[in-house]
């Protein structure tokens, strides 16, 4: 009954956001009045930490605490309007508490999922990305339409295939997630400290931001509702070990490479303990030892969860005690507007944490320039209605569309098709004229526009398109379709079947329990691969990995495309690759487990194989059993390419001191807490190793190819020791009869030290291994001594 309460109120409160919009929904700007021109907070030739001491100065308690939701009230007072801060941007603008599509923009750009931008590999489109979100969304903050403060990228890793929301994550490598949120956040805020001629050694100075991004949801949260149990009271059992080498580093690298000015906490609990409510998660890592320069927000309505939902404190008040004084700055939700009040009578908080917290929202807004007057009259001003869905913003989202299709099967070079020799197509199953906005996933705003996969192929010149669904729907419950697709298979010359899931069966709050196509889509897909003559193409569209070992091995299906979810451009992109306009050159960002992984509870935190009871691990890091595709396996049409590698063979470890000086370095920022001298940071930071990879082209036409390169440890597998870990990625493109060379730096204390039970980091003695893997040919190995 709880459970269902809580969703009751969430909706509520999501209801409530939207007609406390601030500025999106059209009131006033702040500092625009005569009067606010004498007011130290509205002066922008003073310092961001003098402004804010200025405002916070002028409020009273209660309006102090009105502004700790996220809905913030309107402060008459000095003339400041209300603020939402709750936006979402996971892909493009996306509907949510701060935009609303009834002004003159009806759409935004909608870009794939991040689980099909990951299979890109590709930093600079992550950065562009963000970039163009960024600027659709500084257009319909001028416009009324929009806030500034977008809580996104999501960057949990994918433990458990079956999560619901692993189409909204960059997949289960904590390397390539933390590279993933670096350059995506940097693109939505574009704030100058990303230029080292611009960083700041005092820490005082704080750069204007173009949008805010926020890192969530911290930490060790991938299960949402599996056999009822739920997010909001689940208790994730984490060991030192896997926090420090798989759960957090994502997070870290958001934080500290991606200056995200903001991270929030998730509603599991942590060995015990609400990530939202634990010191040592946010005070601790997030504030001391990464450094955050931004605000810390519940996911919504956290705190309520920990007094409503999991019990873990008595009352609202005990429970935003709780969480203030472990480092929180703003709740997603009412709770510390109800109930702040009391939280201070009976003293669990002071008026100075309210301040602390106050300090640190209001800096963010300032950086944004919520109190610098119109914006009309910033630097972002010229933005408007034309630079929302643009052609060049549509383009973009065709090109993610299409680096993030990833080809994993394709017998006797089946494809690319060719239009002119085929006369009938028959283009089968419930995703292929998709009229749900499936390509779209969640977290989706209203599209620019929509191209399904059945409109994206007929824009290719065939004689004769025959469609036929297949199934009555996607969870493909009858087979009573079924016929009518073998008759459509047997009179074509080509087919194309377009399966997999969509938000009814793979989403927020729903875990699935299968990874198993739905129903009868197997059996359609049999059937019609049975009965057909020429080409069959199995297409899936879906967020997390399948078990499709039996098309894998049929060789009646001659060709397997993944194209995730694709965005509003997803038809034209898969049309691309189907008939060769372009190469596919994605790869996965997940391991393809078989359905024997359903065996196993989602409960099972463990990322290490448990030899005792033949628990087998997760991720390429550490999973020890079958696959049906590995992680970053992906094919592409070209095979003319070979990679080599040159590295020095053998390299001198600094001293376990000196390591521990890095590392501690790396999350604290009090060097000398230890007895470190600079030179034993730099021991570390000098133990670089280059490396060089060669990326040959033997063929007749440019290529683009996805360099892949992996460290193995000594003892890989031995003792908790991971398997492999990607420490480095390149995609490059490769012109005719000739070579590319990629010239990397490999710090060996961060890339190849080995994260022991005691959550501490060492770099093993012994023989190690790098291995170079692209999209053809055996990948290069090279091995070197670390004495």
């Amino acid at each position: 009954m709880r459970v269902y309460v809580l969703a009751v109120l969430l909706l509520i409160q999501h209801l409530l956001a939207q007609n406390m919009s601030g500025a999106s929904s059209g009131s006033s700007y702040a500092c625009t009045n005569s009067e606010s021109k004498s007011w130290a907070f509205c002066d922008k030739a003073l310092s961001i930490e003098k402004r804010v001491a200025d405002l916070i100065s002028r409020l009273s308690l209660q309006e102090k605490i009105s502004q700790l939701g996220n809905g913030a009230d309107d402060i008459s007072s000095i003339d400041v309007p209300a603020y939402q801060w709750w936006g979402e941007a996971l892909h493009g603008v996306a509907s949510s508490p701060s935009v609303h599509w009834d002004g003159p923009v009806k759409g935004a750009t909608s870009f794939p999922m991040p689980i099909s931008l990951a299979a890109s590999f590709n930093k600079s489109l992550w950065n562009k990305i963000g970039q163009v979100i960024s600027t659709e969304g500084r257009a319909m903050h001028n416009l009324k339409q929009s806030g500034l403060t977008f809580w996104s990228p999501v960057i949990n890793l994918v433990r458990d295939p079956r999560w619901g929301r692993v189409q909204e994550t960059p997949g289960e490598d904590p390397y390539l997630i933390g590279q993933y949120s670096v350059y995506f956040v940097r693109g939505m805020q574009e704030a100058k400290d990303y230029d080292p001629s611009n960083q700041d050694d005092d820490g005082n100075e704080y750069f204007a931001l173009k949008t805010s991004a926020c890192c969530k949801h911290y930490t060790a949260y991938d299960l949402d509702n599996w056999h009822g149990i739920e997010r909001y009271y689940f208790n994730a059992e984490v060991t030192k070990q896997d926090l420090a080498d798989t759960y957090n580093p994502p997070f870290q690298s958001c934080v500290q490479e991606g200056r995200a000015s903001c991270l929030m906490c998730s509603y599991n609990k942590v060995n015990g303990v609400p990530t939202c409510g634990d010191p040592d998660l946010l005070k601790g890592i997030v504030r001391k030892a990464w450094g955050l320069r931004g605000y810390i927000v519940t996911d919504c309505d956290s705190l309520l969860v920990m007094y409503d939902q999991s019990r873990y404190s008595r009352s609202p008040a005990e429970a935003i005690a709780t969480a203030m004084l472990a480092g929180l700055d703003l709740n997603c939700g009412s709770t510390i507007k109800n109930h702040g009040a009391t939280a201070v009578n009976q003293s669990l908080i002071s008026e100075d944490d309210i301040d602390r917290a106050l300090s640190n929202t209001l800096t963010v807004l300032m950086r944004l320039g919520i109190f610098d007057g119109s914006p009309l009259d910033q630097p972002y001003g010229s933005l408007g209605e034309d630079d929302i869905c643009s052609d060049e913003h549509q383009d973009l989202a065709r090109e993610a569309a299409v680096q993030g299709i990833v080809l994993l099967k394709n017998e006797e070079d089946s494809l690319p098709l060719s239009p002119s020799q085929i006369k009938t197509l028959a283009i089968i199953g419930p995703n292929a004229d998709d009229k749900k906005y499936t390509m779209l996933g969640n977290y989706a705003g209203r599209p620019c526009k929509y191209v399904t996969p059945l409109q994206g192929i007929s824009t290719y010149h065939i004689d004769t398109v025959v469609f036929e669904t297949g199934c009555s729907s996607i969870d493909c419950s009858s087979d009573e379709k079924i016929e009518d697709a073998v008759s459509a298979a047997k009179k074509a010359d080509a087919v194309i079947l377009v399966m997999g899931l969509d938000q009814d069966l793979e989403r927020e709050t729903f875990d699935r329990n299968s990874l198993k196509l739905p129903g009868k889509q197997e059996l359609l897909v049999s059937s019609v691969a049975n009965v057909s003559s020429g080409p069959v193409v199995l297409v899936l569209m879906s967020g997390g990995p399948l078990d499709i070992s039996w098309a894998k091995t049929d060789s009646k299906i001659q060709s397997i495309l993944w194209m995730g979810y694709s965005g509003q451009a997803g038809g034209l992109a898969l049309a691309q690759i189907i008939f060769g306009d372009r190469d596919p050159v994605g790869r996965l960002p997940v391991t393809w487990y078989p359905e024997t992984i359903t065996d196993w509870p989602m409960t099972n935190m463990n990322m290490r194989p448990d030899p005792d009871s033949g628990y087998p691990g997760r991720t390429h890091r550490f999973y020890n059993g079958p696959t049906v595709y590995e992680f970053g396996y992906g094919m592409s049409y070209s095979k003319s390419t070979t990679t080599e590698v040159t590295a020095p063979t053998n390299f001198k470890a600094p001293d376990l001191f000196q390591q521990a000086c890095y590392h501690k370095r790396l999350t604290t920022e009090q060097i000398d807490s230890i007895g470190c001298l600079q030179s034993d940071l730099d021991a570390c930071m000098e133990a670089s190793l280059p490396m060089s990879i060669t990326v040959k082209n033997g063929g007749p036409t440019a290529v683009t190819e996805v360099v892949l390169v992996y460290h193995v440890p000594p003892r890989a597998g031995e003792g908790g020791t991971q398997l492999k870990e990607l420490i480095a990625f390149e995609r490059t493109e490769v012109q005719s009869f000739s070579s590319k060379i990629i010239d990397l730096t490999i710090n060996l204390c961060y890339h190849t030290s080995t994260v022991k039970q005691d959550g501490t980091r060492a770099l093993q003695l012994g023989i190690h291994k790098f291995v170079v893997s692209s999209g053809s040919g055996t990948p290069a190995e090279h091995s070197f001594s670390v004495q």
